[in-house]
């Protein structure tokens, strides 16, 4: 019994900050669009940031309709 819980906890101890993952838009200072990061731009020389968001998929759908992407 201890084994498995071991093993659980574990198991949630790795998976956990995975799932709690950060993904920001930045957009590149003087041209070349966007793209999206997994940690937040800290060089505002070369990037702004344009938001952040808790999956890929919503950060994507995000930079598709930002016209500073485009």
């Amino acid at each position: 019994m201890k084994k498995y819980l071991v093993v659980a906890a574990l198991a949630v101890a790795v998976v956990t900050p995975a799932l709690a993952a950060d993904y920001y838009v930045a957009l590149r200072v003087g041209g070349g669009g966007c793209e999206v990061m997994t940690s937040q731009p800290t060089d505002t020389k070369k990037y702004k940031m344009m938001g952040k968001y808790s999956s890929e998929a919503d950060a994507k759908a995000a930079m598709a309709k930002m016209a500073e992407c485009k």
